[in-house]
Protein backbone atom coordinates (compact mmCIF):
# COMPACT_ATOMS: atom_id res chain seq x y z
CA UNK A 1 0.00 0.00 0.00
CA UNK A 2 1.92 3.74 -0.72
CA UNK A 3 2.53 5.46 1.44
CA UNK A 4 0.30 8.13 1.31
CA UNK A 5 -2.66 6.25 1.14
CA UNK A 6 -1.52 5.31 4.85
CA UNK A 7 -0.90 9.02 5.93
CA UNK A 8 -4.23 9.35 5.05
CA UNK A 9 -5.57 6.51 6.96
CA UNK A 10 -3.66 7.45 9.86
CA UNK A 11 -4.81 11.15 9.69
CA UNK A 12 -8.39 10.17 9.52
CA UNK A 13 -8.25 7.57 12.22
CA UNK A 14 -7.14 10.52 14.11
CA UNK A 15 -9.90 12.89 13.28
CA UNK A 16 -12.18 10.00 13.69
CA UNK A 17 -11.02 9.25 17.82
CA UNK A 18 -10.77 13.17 18.35
CA UNK A 19 -14.50 14.07 16.91
CA UNK A 20 -15.82 11.09 18.84
CA UNK A 21 -13.71 11.82 22.20
CA UNK A 22 -15.59 15.41 21.61
CA UNK A 23 -18.65 13.67 21.16
CA UNK A 24 -18.41 11.61 24.67
CA UNK A 25 -17.08 14.39 26.70
CA UNK A 26 -19.88 16.73 25.79
CA UNK A 27 -22.31 14.38 27.35
CA UNK A 28 -20.98 14.39 30.76
CA UNK A 29 -21.35 18.21 30.84
CA UNK A 30 -25.17 18.66 31.22
CA UNK A 31 -25.24 15.66 32.76
CA UNK A 32 -23.26 17.69 35.80
CA UNK A 33 -25.30 20.92 35.67
CA UNK A 34 -28.26 18.54 36.53
CA UNK A 35 -26.48 16.73 39.16
CA UNK A 36 -25.45 20.38 40.70
CA UNK A 37 -29.14 21.67 40.61
CA UNK A 38 -30.59 18.05 42.37
CA UNK A 39 -27.71 18.79 44.81
CA UNK A 40 -28.66 22.11 45.62
CA UNK A 41 -32.17 21.12 46.13
CA UNK A 42 -31.21 18.68 48.54
CA UNK A 43 -29.28 20.92 50.82
CA UNK A 44 -32.02 23.32 50.70
CA UNK A 45 -34.41 20.74 52.05
CA UNK A 46 -31.77 19.89 54.34
CA UNK A 47 -31.37 23.33 55.26
CA UNK A 48 -34.89 23.81 56.36
CA UNK A 49 -35.14 20.48 58.14
CA UNK A 50 -32.03 21.71 60.42
CA UNK A 51 -34.15 24.86 61.64
CA UNK A 52 -33.68 25.24 65.20
CA UNK A 53 -36.98 24.46 66.93
CA UNK A 54 -38.86 26.40 69.84
CA UNK A 55 -42.05 26.34 72.16
CA UNK A 56 -44.29 29.44 71.11
CA UNK A 57 -47.27 30.01 73.21
CA UNK A 58 -49.93 32.57 71.77
CA UNK A 59 -50.71 34.99 74.42
CA UNK A 60 -53.10 37.99 74.74
CA UNK A 61 -53.44 41.00 76.60
CA UNK A 62 -55.64 42.03 79.45
CA UNK A 63 -57.03 45.37 80.92
CA UNK A 64 -54.57 45.60 84.09
CA UNK A 65 -54.23 48.81 86.37
CA UNK A 66 -50.66 49.90 86.24
CA UNK A 67 -49.13 50.73 90.06
CA UNK A 68 -46.39 52.90 90.62
CA UNK A 69 -44.13 51.03 93.73
CA UNK A 70 -42.17 52.88 96.51
CA UNK A 71 -39.87 51.82 99.14
CA UNK A 72 -40.40 54.26 102.47
CA UNK A 73 -40.46 54.35 105.45
CA UNK A 74 -42.55 55.03 108.34
CA UNK A 75 -42.12 58.50 109.83
CA UNK A 76 -44.20 60.33 113.24
CA UNK A 77 -46.21 63.52 112.22
CA UNK A 78 -44.32 65.17 115.05
CA UNK A 79 -40.91 64.48 117.56
CA UNK A 80 -40.76 67.43 120.01
CA UNK A 81 -38.20 68.16 122.90
CA UNK A 82 -40.97 69.27 125.91
CA UNK A 83 -38.80 71.98 127.60
CA UNK A 84 -38.66 73.91 130.54
CA UNK A 85 -39.04 77.68 130.27
CA UNK A 86 -38.18 78.72 133.92
CA UNK A 87 -35.97 77.49 136.92
CA UNK A 88 -36.90 75.65 139.31
CA UNK A 89 -36.40 71.78 141.10
CA UNK A 90 -38.30 69.13 139.87
CA UNK A 91 -40.54 67.76 142.15
CA UNK A 92 -42.93 65.35 139.94
CA UNK A 93 -42.41 63.46 136.70
CA UNK A 94 -45.59 61.37 136.62
CA UNK A 95 -44.84 59.53 132.97
CA UNK A 96 -42.63 57.03 131.93
CA UNK A 97 -41.14 56.08 128.88
CA UNK A 98 -43.76 54.56 126.37
CA UNK A 99 -46.78 56.06 128.08
CA UNK A 100 -49.29 57.22 125.75
CA UNK A 101 -50.34 61.11 126.97
CA UNK A 102 -52.94 63.75 125.69
CA UNK A 103 -52.89 67.15 125.17
CA UNK A 104 -52.74 68.83 128.71
CA UNK A 105 -51.42 66.12 130.64
CA UNK A 106 -48.27 67.11 133.41
CA UNK A 107 -44.83 65.45 132.26
CA UNK A 108 -42.61 67.19 134.70
CA UNK A 109 -43.70 69.86 137.69
CA UNK A 110 -41.35 72.25 138.92
CA UNK A 111 -41.32 73.56 142.76
CA UNK A 112 -43.38 76.36 143.01
CA UNK A 113 -41.12 78.33 145.44
CA UNK A 114 -42.27 81.63 146.06
CA UNK A 115 -44.47 82.50 142.76
CA UNK A 116 -47.59 82.26 144.40
CA UNK A 117 -46.45 84.82 146.59
CA UNK A 118 -45.60 86.57 143.70
CA UNK A 119 -49.07 85.98 142.49
CA UNK A 120 -50.32 87.01 145.59
CA UNK A 121 -48.60 90.65 145.42
CA UNK A 122 -48.91 91.22 141.98
CA UNK A 123 -52.46 91.20 142.75
CA UNK A 124 -52.41 93.75 145.49
CA UNK A 125 -50.38 95.99 143.13
CA UNK A 126 -53.34 95.90 140.77
CA UNK A 127 -55.64 96.93 143.08
CA UNK A 128 -54.20 99.73 145.01
CA UNK A 129 -53.40 100.94 141.24
CA UNK A 130 -56.83 100.81 140.10
CA UNK A 131 -57.98 102.92 143.57
CA UNK A 132 -55.17 105.67 142.30
CA UNK A 133 -56.42 105.51 139.11
CA UNK A 134 -60.07 106.18 140.08
CA UNK A 135 -59.36 108.50 142.92
CA UNK A 136 -57.05 110.40 140.29
CA UNK A 137 -59.97 110.76 137.71
CA UNK A 138 -62.14 112.40 140.23
CA UNK A 139 -59.45 115.32 140.85
CA UNK A 140 -59.25 115.64 137.37
CA UNK A 141 -63.24 115.97 137.04
CA UNK A 142 -62.87 118.86 140.00
CA UNK A 143 -59.95 120.21 138.15
CA UNK A 144 -57.29 119.60 140.28
CA UNK A 145 -55.30 117.31 138.43
CA UNK A 146 -53.38 117.82 135.11
CA UNK A 147 -53.86 115.55 132.16
CA UNK A 148 -49.72 114.14 132.67
CA UNK A 149 -50.66 112.96 136.19
CA UNK A 150 -53.96 110.93 134.83
CA UNK A 151 -51.26 109.47 131.83
CA UNK A 152 -48.97 108.69 134.47
CA UNK A 153 -51.89 107.14 136.98
CA UNK A 154 -53.32 105.21 133.89
CA UNK A 155 -49.76 103.61 133.36
CA UNK A 156 -49.23 102.72 136.70
CA UNK A 157 -52.40 100.98 136.75
CA UNK A 158 -51.54 98.72 132.91
CA UNK A 159 -47.78 98.02 134.99
CA UNK A 160 -49.65 96.59 137.81
CA UNK A 161 -51.96 94.66 135.53
CA UNK A 162 -48.93 93.24 132.96
CA UNK A 163 -46.70 92.64 135.94
CA UNK A 164 -50.04 89.91 137.23
CA UNK A 165 -50.01 88.46 133.85
CA UNK A 166 -46.18 87.45 134.14
CA UNK A 167 -46.49 86.14 137.49
CA UNK A 168 -49.15 84.01 136.84
CA UNK A 169 -47.47 82.75 133.82
CA UNK A 170 -44.42 81.49 135.97
CA UNK A 171 -46.57 79.60 138.07
CA UNK A 172 -48.15 78.20 135.39
CA UNK A 173 -45.08 77.22 133.61
CA UNK A 174 -43.89 75.12 136.79
CA UNK A 175 -46.06 72.54 135.24
CA UNK A 176 -44.63 71.71 131.80
CA UNK A 177 -47.29 69.26 129.83
CA UNK A 178 -47.99 67.85 126.84
CA UNK A 179 -48.52 69.89 123.30
CA UNK A 180 -50.40 67.40 121.81
CA UNK A 181 -51.18 63.59 121.77
CA UNK A 182 -48.42 61.22 121.82
CA UNK A 183 -46.41 58.71 123.05
CA UNK A 184 -43.52 59.36 125.77
CA UNK A 185 -40.72 58.32 123.69
CA UNK A 186 -37.49 59.40 126.33
CA UNK A 187 -37.27 61.24 129.86
CA UNK A 188 -34.55 63.62 130.38
CA UNK A 189 -35.33 64.75 134.12
CA UNK A 190 -35.90 62.66 136.98
CA UNK A 191 -37.45 63.92 140.73
CA UNK A 192 -34.62 66.22 142.36
CA UNK A 193 -32.90 67.50 139.17
CA UNK A 194 -32.76 71.09 138.97
CA UNK A 195 -34.19 72.11 135.59
CA UNK A 196 -32.97 75.43 133.81
CA UNK A 197 -34.77 77.26 130.97
CA UNK A 198 -34.36 75.36 127.94
CA UNK A 199 -33.90 71.75 129.87
CA UNK A 200 -35.61 69.16 128.37
CA UNK A 201 -38.14 67.44 130.22
CA UNK A 202 -39.38 64.51 127.73
CA UNK A 203 -39.69 63.70 123.84
CA UNK A 204 -43.30 63.37 122.83
CA UNK A 205 -44.42 61.70 119.52
CA UNK A 206 -46.94 61.85 117.49
CA UNK A 207 -48.43 58.71 116.02
CA UNK A 208 -51.59 59.72 114.54
CA UNK A 209 -51.52 60.32 111.93
CA UNK A 210 -48.17 58.58 110.65
CA UNK A 211 -46.43 59.67 107.96
CA UNK A 212 -44.68 57.23 104.97
CA UNK A 213 -42.20 59.06 103.28
CA UNK A 214 -40.73 57.99 99.90
CA UNK A 215 -38.85 59.10 96.76
CA UNK A 216 -40.40 59.37 92.99
CA UNK A 217 -38.53 58.65 90.09
CA UNK A 218 -38.79 62.50 87.72
CA UNK A 219 -40.01 59.94 85.01
CA UNK A 220 -43.30 59.35 87.74
CA UNK A 221 -43.74 62.48 89.72
CA UNK A 222 -45.78 63.88 86.96
CA UNK A 223 -48.28 60.89 87.83
CA UNK A 224 -48.87 61.49 91.41
CA UNK A 225 -51.39 63.82 92.84
CA UNK A 226 -52.66 64.95 96.04
CA UNK A 227 -55.25 62.52 97.19
CA UNK A 228 -54.45 59.57 95.24
CA UNK A 229 -55.09 56.41 97.24
CA UNK A 230 -52.32 54.33 98.20
CA UNK A 231 -52.02 50.56 99.81
CA UNK A 232 -48.96 49.15 101.33
CA UNK A 233 -47.05 46.86 103.43
CA UNK A 234 -44.78 47.37 106.31
CA UNK A 235 -41.63 44.97 106.70
CA UNK A 236 -43.41 43.11 109.58
CA UNK A 237 -46.81 42.43 107.51
CA UNK A 238 -48.89 44.84 107.96
CA UNK A 239 -51.58 46.23 105.97
CA UNK A 240 -52.37 49.96 105.60
CA UNK A 241 -54.03 52.80 103.60
CA UNK A 242 -54.04 56.75 103.06
CA UNK A 243 -53.66 59.10 100.68
CA UNK A 244 -50.60 61.10 98.90
CA UNK A 245 -50.60 64.96 100.82
CA UNK A 246 -47.44 66.01 99.73
CA UNK A 247 -45.64 65.67 96.48
CA UNK A 248 -41.89 67.77 96.00
CA UNK A 249 -41.21 69.98 93.89
CA UNK A 250 -37.49 70.85 94.27
CA UNK A 251 -35.25 67.36 93.34
CA UNK A 252 -32.40 66.19 95.21
CA UNK A 253 -29.63 66.93 93.38
CA UNK A 254 -27.57 63.92 93.81
CA UNK A 255 -30.36 61.14 93.06
CA UNK A 256 -32.90 63.62 91.03
CA UNK A 257 -36.02 61.76 92.91
CA UNK A 258 -38.79 63.85 94.49
CA UNK A 259 -39.99 63.78 98.13
CA UNK A 260 -43.82 61.98 98.41
CA UNK A 261 -45.41 62.08 102.01
CA UNK A 262 -48.51 59.92 102.33
CA UNK A 263 -50.78 60.02 105.50
CA UNK A 264 -51.97 56.94 107.32
CA UNK A 265 -54.62 56.85 110.00
CA UNK A 266 -53.11 55.44 113.14
CA UNK A 267 -55.46 55.52 116.02
CA UNK A 268 -54.10 52.74 117.98
CA UNK A 269 -50.53 53.40 117.70
CA UNK A 270 -49.95 50.50 116.20
CA UNK A 271 -47.72 51.98 113.58
CA UNK A 272 -44.49 52.24 115.04
CA UNK A 273 -42.12 55.33 113.55
CA UNK A 274 -38.82 54.09 111.16
CA UNK A 275 -40.55 50.86 109.62
CA UNK A 276 -39.56 49.84 105.86
CA UNK A 277 -42.83 50.24 104.31
CA UNK A 278 -43.76 49.19 100.39
CA UNK A 279 -46.69 51.61 98.64
CA UNK A 280 -48.38 50.87 95.70
CA UNK A 281 -50.34 53.37 93.84
CA UNK A 282 -52.61 52.85 91.04
CA UNK A 283 -52.17 55.42 88.07
CA UNK A 284 -54.06 53.98 84.63
CA UNK A 285 -55.32 50.95 83.29
CA UNK A 286 -52.73 49.55 80.70
CA UNK A 287 -52.95 46.48 78.46
CA UNK A 288 -50.92 43.67 80.02
CA UNK A 289 -49.52 39.90 79.76
CA UNK A 290 -48.54 37.94 82.38
CA UNK A 291 -45.53 35.83 81.86
CA UNK A 292 -42.92 33.73 84.10
CA UNK A 293 -40.08 35.85 84.84
CA UNK A 294 -37.69 32.80 83.89
CA UNK A 295 -38.60 34.40 80.21
CA UNK A 296 -36.91 37.65 80.50
CA UNK A 297 -33.71 38.07 78.97
CA UNK A 298 -31.18 41.30 78.14
CA UNK A 299 -30.89 42.73 75.14
CA UNK A 300 -27.57 44.02 73.96
CA UNK A 301 -28.41 47.85 75.80
CA UNK A 302 -29.18 45.53 78.81
CA UNK A 303 -32.85 46.48 78.46
CA UNK A 304 -35.21 43.70 80.04
CA UNK A 305 -37.40 42.61 77.66
CA UNK A 306 -38.66 38.69 75.73
CA UNK A 307 -37.86 36.84 72.64
CA UNK A 308 -41.19 36.57 70.23
CA UNK A 309 -41.50 34.94 66.67
CA UNK A 310 -43.20 37.06 64.19
CA UNK A 311 -45.50 35.80 61.20
CA UNK A 312 -42.35 34.66 59.05
CA UNK A 313 -41.12 32.63 62.32
CA UNK A 314 -38.28 35.37 62.47
CA UNK A 315 -37.29 35.55 66.33
CA UNK A 316 -38.17 39.22 67.50
CA UNK A 317 -36.68 40.71 70.73
CA UNK A 318 -39.54 42.79 72.36
CA UNK A 319 -38.13 45.42 74.71
CA UNK A 320 -41.06 45.40 78.18
CA UNK A 321 -42.13 46.94 81.43
CA UNK A 322 -42.86 45.48 84.60
CA UNK A 323 -46.42 46.46 86.08
CA UNK A 324 -47.11 44.03 88.67
CA UNK A 325 -45.02 41.37 90.43
CA UNK A 326 -47.00 38.31 91.49
CA UNK A 327 -46.80 34.93 92.68
CA UNK A 328 -48.39 33.45 89.48
CA UNK A 329 -46.42 35.47 87.03
CA UNK A 330 -45.17 39.18 86.14
CA UNK A 331 -47.45 41.11 84.05
CA UNK A 332 -45.91 43.23 81.66
CA UNK A 333 -46.79 45.95 79.08
CA UNK A 334 -44.81 46.60 75.54
CA UNK A 335 -46.05 44.00 73.98
CA UNK A 336 -48.54 43.98 70.86
CA UNK A 337 -52.28 42.28 72.23
CA UNK A 338 -51.37 38.75 70.46
CA UNK A 339 -48.04 37.56 70.91
CA UNK A 340 -46.14 34.48 70.10
CA UNK A 341 -44.09 34.33 72.54
CA UNK A 342 -40.90 32.05 72.58
CA UNK A 343 -41.36 29.89 76.14
CA UNK A 344 -38.72 27.48 75.58
CA UNK A 345 -35.30 27.30 73.63
CA UNK A 346 -34.94 31.14 73.72
CA UNK A 347 -31.86 31.18 75.39
CA UNK A 348 -30.70 29.41 72.20
CA UNK A 349 -31.66 31.56 69.46
CA UNK A 350 -30.97 35.13 68.76
CA UNK A 351 -33.28 38.32 67.15
CA UNK A 352 -33.38 37.81 63.18
CA UNK A 353 -33.21 33.88 62.98
CA UNK A 354 -35.58 32.39 61.23
CA UNK A 355 -36.96 28.99 63.26
CA UNK A 356 -39.72 26.30 63.50
CA UNK A 357 -42.11 27.47 66.34
CA UNK A 358 -44.00 24.15 68.07
CA UNK A 359 -46.97 25.96 69.59
CA UNK A 360 -48.11 24.91 72.81
CA UNK A 361 -51.26 25.60 75.35
CA UNK A 362 -50.92 27.55 78.33
CA UNK A 363 -50.63 23.76 79.92
CA UNK A 364 -47.73 22.63 77.14
CA UNK A 365 -49.74 20.65 75.07
CA UNK A 366 -48.86 20.88 71.65
CA UNK A 367 -51.66 22.39 69.86
CA UNK A 368 -52.13 23.52 65.67
CA UNK A 369 -49.78 26.32 64.59
CA UNK A 370 -52.50 29.70 64.78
Amino acid sequence: MPKNVISALIVAACLLLWLGSGIVLDDPAPQDHAALAVEGQAVAVAGSKNLKQVRVEVIRAESRTRFLVLRGRSESKRMVDVKAEIAGKVVSRPVERGMQVVAGDLLCELAVDDREAAVAEAEAALVNARIEHKGSLKLKKEGLLSEVAIAGSDAKQEGARAQLHRQRLNLERTKITAPFDGVVEDLQMNAGDYAVPGASCATLIELDPMLISADVTEAEVENLGLGDRVAGRTSVGRELEGVVTFVGKQSDPVTRTYPVEITVANGDYSIRSGLTVNVRIGLDEVPAHQISPALFTLGDEGEIGVRTVDDSNRVVFQTVRIVEDGPEGVWITGLPNTTHLITVGQEFVSAGEIVEPIYTSERGEQVAQP
